[in-house]
């Protein structure tokens, strides 16, 4: 029997399914699917690999042997973070959609007593769900055998990495799922999503400090394009929250310790949320107006 058969039932069994029910469904739905497929193991140890990896280039550059605790990794776990997180929440997000709608499953499932709202939110918790347990794997397994290891490690330091990792994986998602929905073919939409995350990973990097120079941008209007960026929230956001001093990112760092102080951690939340909730809503509004087919 087909996934979607078995979905099928609970989605029928009522003649007016709850809302809470209906998006339930999906979920494990997606989330059964999601960790049954290959990419989930290859993230998770792609995770463990580079974090220890990680590890050991920060003992040898400071003179030590083995492994180095997160407190010195911190650096490196970030800027692995941003290379990772972002392409593995970004290509699951936008196959989601376009490879249901490809197959011809998107139309059979909408046939079912849901709405397209229901079947947005209850694909991308599911997504949300693998993504958490994907990064929990990698870094909860990364910690243990740093302990195991003898190594003293940041409880604090881990427990922000993984919180702001998973809601920058969210903010990636929410725009894959947008990616998605606009797109016909999955291999359009994950084509996409891979021109976006070199980007936002690359491009923005380079254009925000070419940008800076040739037209002398104020710094406030620097940190404001840095806000824009949810690779760059997530970077500052990590370094404030692990004591690291702002000046690391430059003028923009400098200006915002000054200037807002105790306030950037709302300041960083509230981007994180803008990046979680407007694509998402966008997704859902877009495939309301479109044709399943």
């Amino acid at each position: 029997m087909s996934a979607f058969a078995v979905l099928s039932r609970p989605l029928a069994a009522s003649n007016a399914p709850s809302l809470l029910s209906n998006v339930g469904v999906i979920a494990r739905r997606e989330l059964r699917d999601a960790i049954r497929s290959r990419w989930f193991l290859l993230y998770t140890l792609a995770f463990v690999v580079l974090g220890l990896a990680v590890s050991f280039v920060s003992a040898a550059g400071t003179g030590g042997t083995g492994l180095s605790g997160f407190g010195r990794t911190t650096a490196g776990l970030i800027n692995l973070v941003l290379l990772v997180v972002p392409l593995m929440a970004l290509t699951a997000g936008a196959a989601s959609i376009a490879s249901d709608r490809e197959r011809g499953m998107l139309a059979y499932l909408l046939a079912q007593p849901v709405t397209r709202a229901e079947v947005v939110l209850g694909k991308y918790l599911g997504l949300a769900l693998s993504l958490f347990a994907s990064l929990s794997l990698g870094l909860g397994t990364c910690a243990v055998i740093l302990a195991w290891k003898g190594v003293r490690t940041s409880p604090s330091s881990i427990v922000w990495l993984a919180g702001l990792s998973m809601l920058l994986a969210l903010g990636m998602l929410s725009l894959g799922f947008l990616i998605s929905v606009l797109a016909r073919k999955a291999s359009v939409a994950v084509g996409t999503a891979i021109f976006v995350w070199l980007s936002l990973v690359f491009v923005s990097d380079l254009a925000l400090m070419a940008g800076a120079v040739a037209l002398r941008l104020r710094i406030e209007r620097l940190f404001a394009l840095s806000c824009a960026n949810p690779l760059q929230v997530f970077k500052m956001w990590s370094l404030h929250a692990v004591d690291a001093s702002l000046d690391v990112l430059g003028p923009a760092g400098l200006y915002a310790t000054e200037e807002y102080g105790r306030w950037l951690h709302a300041i960083f939340a509230g981007c994180m949320i803008v990046w979680i909730v407007v694509p998402l809503a966008a997704a859902a509004l877009v495939l309301s107006r479109r044709s399943p087919l």
